[in-house]
């Protein structure tokens, strides 16, 4: 079963946009993770078939200064 988790971000550039990606690919291995800049709330979409978690998701970001908001 797939899981998808949607966060809304602080993130405005492409390049930090793929580093983050990089971070979360070290946390979420084999997940599909990617950023929706154009979006006002500019998206983070991580889809994985492992439990995500959300802690992770948001302490990752902000080790990097970044916010990532759940969207319900």
């Amino acid at each position: 079963m797939k899981r998808i988790e949607i966060f809304r971000t602080n993130v405005f550039d492409k390049a930090t946009a793929r580093m983050l990606v990089r971070n979360l690919k070290r946390v979420f291995p084999r997940s599909k993770i990617n950023f929706d800049l154009e979006d006002c709330d500019r998206i983070l979409r991580i889809e994985s078939r492992q439990p995500i978690d959300i802690r992770r998701v948001h302490f990752s970001l902000k080790l990097e200064g970044y916010r990532a908001d759940i969207l319900n």
